[in-house]
């Protein structure tokens, strides 16, 4: 028996399998950089935020075209994942279609569905490919849009028709080998999608037909694994992360601000300075509020990582509406960016970081993106995935107002006037009430 196969394959296996688990390792290292977080209360509650949100995609039927084929691309992803496994097995043991003999008629029930589903997948995928590049969606042609994110979204599409078409064509190929009555190529599965590419490959010998089924058997398992290791560089990274991403998602009201326990604590040592005591006042912080990635905190940074760059936070941000230069989704978007360029400089430098005298503020997000919320937190409500961009800015907001007293002067007006008078407008306690008196 030949095992030369089953070793190339092995070693392509181990060598795709060993690159997604070392980028798996620097996005956790990555996330781990930011501050810790308390997100393990309410178990049952998170879980069934995960099971609704990630699996269910309930969010996605807002929008019902998109949102179905969406859900029937990402069941056609979950369910191939059977046939996956069955390929790798194959390709270990050198065996054929190795389900077959243990699964008996739900196995051709099962690669029926199969392939139903990648013709599905593909009229998904095409749906999607006209969107983005014929129907000038606005959410898609914003300018955070352009360059990479463009064609990356547009390369995930090319992906998946060229792995649901090696898959059918695999099988119109193994079906005229079935027939021929060959040993390797049991009987077993049902083509109803495949058997239109038949006439294709009728006319081949049946070298040439083994030939044509090996060569995309092969390129469909290294297509999957390129697939795989192609995510840490795509917004797909999101078909991982958006299953943790929810279940640790913010689960208090949308719009209800988290209370600073630095700020309360500064707050209760001006006002109650009796009550001090040595411990309190010795742990002052570094820094109110954010300036980069090390002062957020670790669910923020998986954030980033997690957008799905849909544009749907943007296009309900009432700033962005009015062509302010805010969007949200560029918000993520430059968080993962910083992210990564922090994360390269750890890898330079093994695991150290070479201060690179840049930051998150300023350098990848300004004040203006900053001060243009309105803090509605309607992009949180938008989003699939429960990701949070107004935490991000609200961070940020407190860190100019606080750190650096750079608020807009509208705002230091009326902050010095809660001061000073009890209330944002500029009259002080005894002459609020005098209007009543004017003629």
């Amino acid at each position: 028996m030949n095992y030369l196969p089953n070793i190339i394959f092995l070693l392509i296996f181990l060598v795709g399998v060993s690159f997604f688990a070392r980028n798996i390792r620097r996005i956790r290292r990555n996330i781990k950089l930011g501050k810790d977080i308390n997100r393990s209360d309410q178990t049952n509650l998170r879980l069934k935020n995960m099971l609704r949100l990630a699996f269910g995609q309930s969010k996605m039927v807002n929008r019902p075209i998109a949102g179905i084929l969406h859900f029937i691309v990402y069941l056609g992803f979950i369910i191939i994942n059977i046939e996956l496994l069955e390929i790798i097995l194959d390709g270990l043991t050198g065996k054929h279609r190795i389900f077959a003999n243990y699964l008996g008629s739900f196995y051709t029930f099962l690669i029926t569905s199969f392939e139903i589903l990648a013709l599905f997948v593909l009229v998904g995928v095409f749906f999607f490919w006209t969107r983005r590049n014929f129907m000038k969606i606005k959410r898609f042609w914003m300018p955070e849009m352009k360059g990479w994110p463009k064609k990356d979204a547009d390369n995930i599409l090319y992906f998946e028709v060229i792995l649901m078409i090696l898959f059918l064509a695999m099988n119109a190929t193994d079906s005229l080998l079935q027939q021929a009555n060959l040993n390797y190529y049991i009987k077993a599965g049902g083509f109803p999608v495949s058997q239109f590419l038949i006439p294709l490959f009728d006319n081949f010998s049946i070298d040439t037909l083994i030939l044509f089924e090996r060569s995309f058997w092969w390129l469909h398992i290294i297509g999957i694994l390129i697939f795989l290791n192609y995510l840490y560089y795509s917004k797909h990274l999101h078909i991982l992360l958006a299953f943790p991403n929810t279940y640790f998602a913010n689960l208090n009201n949308k719009g209800k601000f988290e209370v600073s326990t630095d700020i309360k604590r500064e707050v209760k040592t001006i006002l109650y300075p009796e009550n001090t005591t040595s411990e309190g006042t010795s742990t002052v912080p570094d820094k109110f509020g954010a300036t980069d990635v090390f002062d957020l905190n670790w669910v923020q940074l998986m954030n980033a990582y997690s957008c799905t760059e849909c544009g749907r936070c943007s296009i309900v941000c009432p700033a962005n509406l009015t062509g302010k230069k805010l969007s949200p989704r560029a918000i993520m978007m430059k968080t993962r960016d910083r992210l990564e360029e922090v994360g390269k400089n750890l890898s330079q430098n093994k695991g150290s970081f070479l201060e690179d005298g840049k930051q998150l503020l300023n350098d990848y997000i300004s004040p203006e993106e900053i001060w243009a919320c309105t803090s509605c937190s309607a992009c949180t409500e938008a989003c699939p995935i429960e990701i949070d961009p107004l935490s991000i800015i609200m961070d940020m907001r407190q860190y100019l107002t606080l750190e650096q007293s750079s608020a807009p002067s509208q705002l230091n007006s009326m902050m010095s006037n809660i001061e000073n008078n009890g209330a944002p407008w500029p009259f002080s306690q005894q002459d609020r009430l005098q209007w009543v008196n004017d003629e």
